[in-house]
């Protein structure tokens, strides 16, 4: 593969985002700021705005030059809003065909460049196909992508060094696309509804149920086993699937009808691991009859959300404080009053929801610059509250337009959502450094779990109703329950 080794050594690798990349993003750049190229306009050395078809030549390399890798990344990430990958890839494959063949119709000295043309049409096609691999799912991109790569292959024919890299990287893609499917086919498979738990309330005794802490009573290690798993669905979102929803949303105020929108299935799955982890902590709390020993299990879970926090799994972290913040574990008062809270209080005020979630965002903050000079992979951890951070897309696309008014299209806007997601897209690659527990880990993941009503029913026969509306509530869920059962 010297091809491929030459490419990377020769041509420009700048690192993704680097620092003239603030936090701050404004949709309200004039097209008359800063120095102007044609159809693209710049402020302050940055690409800030610009026609579709001037940022897709800007793309596309030439014998003369190659794309920042910053670009690459964010306009490959951004132009899904504007244009189907298909639809792009045939307009690059018309582009290269034009320089082709002006190089082929020029001088000799011309001529002899175009192996080195070929090699960067290669080294982008191959920065597309690692990065954004869900773009050639469609059989249209596929197509596309084969008819560059004859073309390309041509400039090489002697000694087909660019034809064996280009059958590397097709046999790459193809197995990145086998191994997500596999994924999504497994999980289909082990993903069951959450069964009706009035059975389990009426027929099987306290005793003879399985609880967290004789599966793991040491709080480190269940918060260790969360991550794992954390890290493991986070390994399974790709950067299309989060531009996807900002595209869809696009499309559903437009009121046009995407019938090429793919189900942002791992997006799902990771939110339903969410709930379900709040709803498995509120249940092993609620099922619970002995005071003393429910004290202790809300105890170890308020240990557990601490660990978290230290190894910086927020995710799961906020996952724990909202099943502990459920209403049938929240009016159990007597419990609680047993409860030694301090932890617990410090806990939520990293949680506090006031200022757009401030004490959060500077926690966040402090665990990306300890992962940024990190010597070993647990300081690497940075998994974020994933629906915080979904929010965070929707408000930068929302409170930004997508095109300035003179239609170019406000790049400075995608240049603050590429970098988010470029973050994301960092702390997902991170190795777990913990050891895994089979037998923790599946508790976690096929534990029983009680739906609201059987929740409500558990909290009630634990700690009795305290008034008419609870009385009442109380003797509606236990007839509904149990009949249905």
């Amino acid at each position: 593969m010297y091809i491929a080794r030459t490419m990377r050594e020769t041509m420009p690798q700048t690192p993704i985002f680097p620092s003239m990349l603030g936090s701050s993003c404004s949709g309200q750049v004039q097209p008359d700021m800063g120095e102007r190229d044609a159809d693209l306009v710049y402020q302050d050395g940055s690409l800030v705005s610009g026609s579709l078809e001037a940022l897709i030549e800007r793309l596309v390399p030439t014998v003369d030059y190659y794309p920042d890798r910053t670009y690459i990344f964010t306009f490959l990430l951004s132009s899904r809003v504007f244009i189907h990958p298909s639809e792009l890839l045939a307009k690059v494959g018309q582009i290269c065909v034009q320089q082709k063949q002006q190089l082929e119709t020029g001088t000799e000295a011309e001529k002899a460049k175009l192996k080195s043309f070929a090699a960067k049409i290669i080294q982008l096609l191959k920065e597309w196909t690692e990065t954004f691999p869900y773009d050639f799912q469609d059989e249209r991109a596929r197509k596309e992508l084969k008819e560059i790569a004859h073309r390309i292959t041509q400039c090489d024919e002697e000694n087909g060094t660019v034809k064996k890299s280009i059958s590397q990287m097709t046999q790459n893609l193809h197995l990145t696309l086998s191994m997500r499917n596999q994924y999504q086919e497994i999980r289909e498979k082990i993903r069951q509804p959450v069964p009706d738990k009035g059975t389990i309330l009426k027929n099987k005794p306290p005793s003879t149920q399985k609880d967290i802490l004789s599966v793991c009573s040491d709080p480190l290690v269940l918060a260790q086993q969360l991550t794992h798993i954390e890290l493991e669905r986070l390994g399974n979102i790709y950067a299309e699937d989060l531009m996807q929803i900002v595209s869809h949303m696009d499309s559903l105020e437009n009121h046009k009808c995407r019938s090429d929108v793919t189900k942002t299935y791992n997006l799902e799955a990771y939110d339903n691991w969410f709930n379900c982890l709040s709803m498995l902590v509120a249940t092993e709390i609620c099922k619970v009859v002995k005071k003393k020993q429910r004290t202790r299990v809300v105890e170890f879970f308020i240990d557990v959300a601490r660990e978290c926090f230290n190894i910086g799994n927020f995710n799961s972290m906020m996952a724990i404080i909202s099943g502990m913040n459920l209403s049938p574990v929240a009016r159990l008062k007597k419990t609680w009053s047993k409860v030694k809270t301090a932890k617990f209080d410090v806990l939520e005020h990293h949680m506090d929801p006031s200022s757009n979630f401030c004490n959060y965002r500077t926690a966040l903050q402090g665990a990306t610059q300890r992962s940024q000079s990190a010597n070993s992979s647990r300081e690497k951890i940075v998994i974020p509250i994933f629906n915080l951070f979904i929010k965070d897309i929707f408000f930068l696309h929302k409170i930004h337009s997508n095109r300035l008014p003179n239609e170019q299209i406000n790049f400075k806007k995608y240049w603050e959502i590429s970098r988010q997601i470029h973050d994301f897209l960092t702390w997902k690659e991170v190795e777990c450094p913990f050891e895994k527990d089979k037998k923790i880990q599946s508790y976690l993941l096929t534990a029983p779990i009680y739906t609201e009503e059987a929740l409500y029913l558990a909290s009630f026969e634990n700690e009795g109703p305290e008034n008419h509306m609870e009385k009442d509530s109380w003797k509606t869920l236990r007839t509904t329950l149990l009949n249905r059962a």
